[in-house]
């Protein structure tokens, strides 16, 4: 009789500690609209950058259309977009995003000065979300 209570008291626990894992997104959480981050990339290179009018309004243009692609290979996967800081994408994605990074810096270098473009490039490495280095170690070495 002990050894049935002990059992029940284990798969009770157990119960309550899978129970109060995380879930995969935080409760009031939701991810920024398109509008708000470029509101924050307008700001952000408003602060570092001496943009004219019209330059704004391309550079605006370039990261508008990026953000738009992004989300919408993101509702391609049907996933929800993880919350900060997210892992790093598949090398599928990866490889989709850095085309459309490139994309959007190529048609940013033809709207700004060579040394806009450079300060530019720097402001954009700072806005671009880090990994921490232990998120994803290397698979240890397999010796055969």
């Amino acid at each position: 009789m002990k050894k049935y209570i002990f059992s029940v008291l284990v798969a009770c626990c157990f119960g309550f500690i899978s129970y109060a894992q995380p879930g995969g997104e935080r409760p009031g959480h939701k991810p920024p609209t398109t509008e708000e981050k470029l509101k924050h990339v307008s700001e952000r290179l408003d602060k570092e950058l001496s943009l004219t009018p019209e330059q704004k309004e391309k550079v605006l243009g370039a990261y508008k259309k990026f953000f738009v692609a992004i989300d919408n290979e993101i509702a391609k996967s049907g996933k929800p977009v993880p919350p900060p800081p997210p892992p790093p994408p598949p090398p599928i994605k990866k490889e989709i995003a850095d085309k459309l990074t490139a994309e959007r810096d190529a048609t940013i270098k033809t709207i700004l000065s060579a040394e806009q473009f450079a300060k530019y490039k720097t402001e954009a490495d700072k806005m671009r979300p880090r990994h921490h280095k232990d998120q994803n170690p290397p698979a240890p070495p397999e010796n055969q």
